[in-house]
């Protein structure tokens, strides 16, 4: 499971990608949780719909655990991500 935490943006992106590159080559389902996450730039939102992508075309899957943080979901839905809320097991 990957927790995101804080503000998740170009300045820690490199630190998500890696991360998500060890989940998707496990060969286990990838799963992201917003945990305590207050801001998801659109280079984050991005790279998360690309891990999403090939988790699921690789036939691993891909699941976001738990809703994300009111404000963060706000902000998300506002900017048009409605497919990051929605929760998977």
């Amino acid at each position: 499971m990957i927790g995101l935490e804080g503000v998740v943006d170009i300045s820690s992106v490199a630190e998500l990608k890696a991360l998500l590159l060890r989940a998707l080559n496990s060969g286990k389902k990838v799963r992201v949780s917003y945990g305590v996450a207050t801001d998801l730039d659109v280079t984050a939102a991005q790279l998360l719909w690309a891990a999403e992508r090939e988790g699921n075309k690789a036939g691993e899957g891909f699941a976001y655990a738990g809703p994300a943080p009111a404000a963060l979901s706000a902000a998300l839905g506002e900017s048009g991500f409605q497919q990051f809320l929605v929760t998977g097991s």
